[in-house]
């Protein structure tokens, strides 16, 4: 667990989120708003038709009032606190938007013109394109990417995570988001956004869980539930015919809180809440969804695509060992590897002279005695090096290298061609150094697959996901690099069409796929994916094709985010079947209260032994109402994922939430009915 989620107040102990929830109930009992929950819609129509009710028995008939009130009252307060439920969801998200308008405060920014020279301006006014300085202690002033330089960034405003993050020009950690602060050195970055289109601004509309969209399963049982609320109204709308023809006519007040209680209210003042809160549980993990139909996807993935450069490895090519000829020791060989190296800008070049120091202790040189004159790296030559002190030292491919050597009457050392060929074969890159006219040794080159990822695709593998890699090296390379990072498959030499098809060829057999990348060749893949998880540090193109955004850029948290997919259905289901199962003990409390008078023989059927008709009624529409605010830690929280089959989910369904949904009503009315005949309410 991140330390950020430790962090975290609990939602139910946050008081400025409680007394938004409580404005927010209110506010939605306008008749639009509860349409959209149909079930909690006609629980209002219900109270609206009760309150009318007693007002005219006040005003025209008078008499005892008091049962109809508590009925009237209670009414209302499942109205309230299914929209509490809701509201509680949403506090969450809307906190998270005030804070993200906090870090989207307006900043100076030091734009710099073509000229050169450089003027402070709003950050406002800057444009796609502009190019602006930021230094140490200043805000970044909108999405961009690092032309140059390297500087610590604080990206707690977007992430919240404290430590602070390297951004650097080139490779994959290129990326800076407006409204973070650079800690040190300082960094020239050109705007890829407009004011209004920032990562920061969608970001906000994203985590406002009021604009959620419903996904298909919730629309779905939506209907299943609005269907199983017109039979139960239908039912109790003629069940009064025939209780007058029988001679036991009932009032308002009975008939309406029958219906209340026979109709799902639970799940139906729970369902918005466990949808809103699956999306907040990405939140709190650094995974923004543009959609819940992103996260309910997300818990019926079967395969998952993944891109190697800067997904499963490092993004650069690291120097990771050197290889020397039999006559030449490995600090020559380091010593002139590094020499080649240090005018060599790319990742590679400065993993090099990184590795020269680090394990050979070569820590410095003193070029300006010898004058150095450095060999710029050319597409023709395909090499890079140094001359100087007579020395003409040369790095570059293996076959430029030989070419080079052979020039001067000299070849490769048997020895090197076969440390060659083994970096080759093992998925890495050789190069060769060279010194006036031979050969010292090879250089390994390894694209390095992140820390900890064999560990996660096991974990994959058994949550039932099939893992493919999808790259585009040569299958010798792919397949070397699958074996370390323990894929269960790869796509080699992929082009982006070739990505589409497999994973429209995958959908096409009914499985639902997730694809993770950061270029824009990923693109395409990403927008067809049923959940497209796109890193933070990747490209534009990458971030507005999938459906969700990995602020940490940990492509292995797709295991998170299908954990939270699967947990946000096991939730919806176990509280759907609590919800239905429920209703059982509610119909024996009602039923015999509301027929016992005209047919004693139905006392028998009082299985609690409720006091009277009227605390049996009372204490149902109680229990129905507060049962909803007594699972709201439940349905914010979820329920706890594990990776088992479907037979042992549904059997832990039935014995854990069915048999709890059928018992805990007894329960609970009985300890209501007690109360209330306690006070002498009823």
């Amino acid at each position: 667990m991140k330390k950020s989620d430790r962090r975290r107040k609990p939602l139910l102990a946050d008081r400025k989120i409680l007394r938004r929830a409580v404005l927010d109930s209110f506010l939605k009992l306008r008749p639009q708003t509860m349409l959209k929950n149909p079930v909690m819609f006609v629980v209002e129509a219900g109270a609206t038709v009760t309150t009318i009710q007693l007002a005219w028995n006040a005003f025209h008939r008078g008499g005892a009032l008091a049962f109809g009130f508590q009925i009237t009252l209670w009414l209302w307060f499942t109205v309230l606190f299914a929209n509490f439920a809701e509201a509680m969801a949403e506090g969450r998200g809307k906190a998270q938007a005030e804070t993200l308008r906090k870090a989207r405060a307006e900043t100076q920014a030091r734009r710099v013109w073509g000229d050169g020279h450089t003027e402070m301006v709003p950050s406002s006014k800057l444009r796609a394109g502009d190019i602006a300085i930021v230094s140490a202690g200043e805000f970044i002033p909108g999405d961009g990417e690092i032309i140059a330089g390297v500087a610590s960034v604080d990206e707690s405003a977007i992430t919240g995570e404290s430590a602070p993050v390297i951004r650097e020009a080139g490779g994959d950690r290129s990326a800076v988001t407006g409204g973070t602060r650079v800690l040190s050195d300082e960094i020239t970055i050109r705007i890829t956004s407009n004011p209004g289109e920032t990562f920061l601004d969608r970001m906000i509309q994203l985590v406002e869980g009021a604009s959620r969209q419903k996904t298909p399963n919730e629309i779905a049982l939506n209907i299943l539930l609005a269907g199983l609320t017109i039979i139960f109204l239908v039912a109790v709308v003629t069940l009064e015919p025939f209780a007058v023809y029988s001679g036991a006519p009932q009032n308002l007040f009975v008939l309406v809180s029958l219906l209340v209680c026979l109709i799902p209210t639970t799940i139906g003042g729970l369902l918005s809440a466990i949808g809103i809160a699956g999306m907040d549980r990405l939140i709190q993990r650094n995974v923004i969804a543009m959609s819940g139909r992103a996260v309910e996807a997300a818990g019926d993935v079967d395969v998952l695509l993944l891109d190697k450069t800067g997904t499963i490895t490092l993004g650069n090519r690291q120097a990771t060992s050197l290889h020397a000829c039999p006559n030449v020791s490995e600090v020559d060989l380091a010593r002139a590897a590094q020499l080649a190296s240090l005018a060599d800008e790319t990742p590679e070049g400065r993993s090099i002279v990184v590795l020269a120091k680090e394990k050979y202790g070569l820590r410095g040189h003193d070029l300006a005695q010898l004058n150095p004159n450095f060999i710029p790296f050319t597409a023709q030559t395909r090499m890079s090096g140094v001359d100087l002190d007579g020395q003409h030292i040369r790095k570059g491919a293996p076959d430029a290298i030989e070419h080079y050597v052979a020039e001067q009457g000299r070849e490769v050392p048997a020895a090197i061609k076969q440390a060659v060929s083994e970096i080759a074969s093992s998925g890495g890159t050789p190069l060769l150094v060279a010194e006036n006219d031979r050969v010292l040794g090879a250089v390994a080159l390894t694209d390095v697959v992140k820390g900890g990822i064999r560990e996660r695709f096991d974990h994959l593998r058994a949550m039932g996901i099939r893992t493919v890699m999808i790259t585009g090296d040569n299958p010798l390379t792919a397949a070397a690099i699958a074996r370390t990072a323990g894929v269960d498959d790869f796509l080699a030499q992929a082009r982006p069409e070739d990505k589409m098809a497999l994973i429209k060829k995958e959908q096409a057999v009914g499985r639902l796929v997730a694809m993770a990348g950061d270029g824009t060749n990923d693109a395409p893949a990403l927008a067809q994916a049923d959940v497209g998880v796109a890193m933070n540090t990747g490209t534009q193109a990458a971030k507005e094709a999938g459906n969700m955004v990995d602020l940490d850029s940990n492509p292995t948290k797709l295991i998170e985010i299908v954990e939270i997919g699967k947990q946000l259905l096991i939730t919806r289901g176990a509280l759907t079947t609590f919800s239905v199962a429920n209703d059982v003990a509610k119909y024996f409390a009602i039923i015999p209260a509301m027929f016992a008078a005209a047919f004693p023989q139905l006392k028998v059927l009082n299985v609690m032994r409720l006091h009277s008709p009227e605390s049996a009624i009372l204490s149902a529409v109680i229990f129905n109402a507060t049962i909803i605010i007594a699972l709201i830690p439940l349905a914010l929280r979820g329920v706890r994922y594990r990776p088992v089959g479907a037979t042992a989910l549904l059997r832990r369904n039935l014995l854990i939430y069915g048999l709890g949904g059928v018992v805990a009503p007894f329960v609970g009315i009985k300890l209501i009915d007690v109360l209330l005949t306690h006070l002498h309410v009823v």
